[in-house]
């Protein structure tokens, strides 16, 4: 991939207060390429260093499409570098790949090899768990089709809003003989299920933003002149919620939920481990033992009180002098 000239492609983000809103500027075909990839990868470092962000929405430049699929040119030279290997080969070069990316050195000397389209195809797997682990929420506000890589960034979103209109969204990869490659073979089946994920991505078919709404795919359909608003909506009312409870919840879903359940269930510990101590969780349980001693009921029980908690985000006390 190393021979693949400069492609267009660059995230626009611009903060609304604790929201950052990232445009993805694709070019005229809106396409995802290698820029925008490293860019995507930059917006994580940004937010994990900076607490302050709640959410991020992501949404397309494009007047038609989020993403139209990936650049295929940056595909084809990349595969092309590839040597014909069998499975077995092709798995170590992928774990090699992965080992290489972390070590800098590595990373250098790998980069003139046929291991750099694997470092770039791990780095962009590695992006989007990091998406799925952080505590910051993410909102794909789908303005139009979303094909192929389009799809699975949407995917490793953690809701998806799409617009209405004559759009689509999809796997079309086998109609170019290669399967997806951004994580939709995993992320597509944990969300519609494995058959019909299977027949979508065999036959390449996308849907309609009705259809997608029906199977899973997407969280809601939103008029085209609503939908940025509705994804601030949204942002504001789950970004609300504790940073670090969303990181535990996010975590134990994500990467829980395809694990056994004995191993699934180990990760919920060690995040209720880790979390239960917290200052926030500490302050919130305690404000809530306080009020159930002082009501003589349970807080949540009252339909206003618990109103009040999930419009907020959080357990509120009534008093000033109570804990916050």
């Amino acid at each position: 991939m190393n021979k693949t000239p400069p492609m267009p492609g660059r995230l626009d983000v611009k903060a609304h207060g604790p929201i950052l809103i990232a445009r993805l500027d694709g070019g005229a075909h809106g396409l995802m390429g290698l820029n925008m990839a490293r860019d995507l990868a930059a917006l994580l470092d940004r937010i994990e260093s900076d607490e302050q962000v709640t959410a991020v929405i992501l949404t397309g430049t494009h007047p038609g499409r989020f993403i139209g699929h990936a650049d295929v040119r940056w595909l084809q030279e990349g595969g092309k570098s590839i040597p014909k290997v069998g499975r077995g080969v092709a798995s170590a070069i992928a774990r090699v790949a992965k080992t290489a990316r972390v070590v800098p050195p590595l990373a250098a000397a790998a980069s003139i090899t046929p291991l750099e389209g694997g470092m770039q195809l791990d780095q962009l797997h590695d992006t989007f768990l990091r998406m799925n682990r952080s505590g910051v929420l993410f909102i794909a506000a789908l303005n139009g089709s979303a094909l192929g890589l389009g799809s699975e960034l949407a995917q490793a979103c953690d809701v998806r809003l799409m617009a209405e209109g004559d759009f689509f969204i999809g796997q079309p990869e086998v109609l170019l003989g290669i399967l997806p490659g951004g994580g939709g073979t995993q992320r597509l089946t944990r969300l519609v299920g494995a058959h019909r994920a299977l027949m979508m991505m065999l036959e390449g078919r996308p849907v309609s933003p009705a259809k997608a709404l029906e199977i899973g795919l997407v969280d809601e359909v939103v008029a085209a002149d609503s939908l940025l608003d509705r994804a601030l909506e949204l942002a504001g009312y789950l970004g609300s919620r504790p940073r670090d409870a969303i990181a535990a919840i996010k975590r134990a879903v994500y990467l829980g939920g395809s694990m056994t359940l004995d191993e699934g269930l180990h990760l919920e510990r060690t995040e209720f481990i880790q979390i239960a101590p917290s200052d926030t969780a500490q302050s919130l349980m305690a404000g809530y033992l306080d009020r159930t001693a002082r009501d003589g009921d349970l807080p949540l029980y009252a339909p206003a009180t618990y109103d009040e908690a999930l419009a907020a985000g959080r357990f509120l006390l009534r008093d000033k002098g109570d804990r916050q």
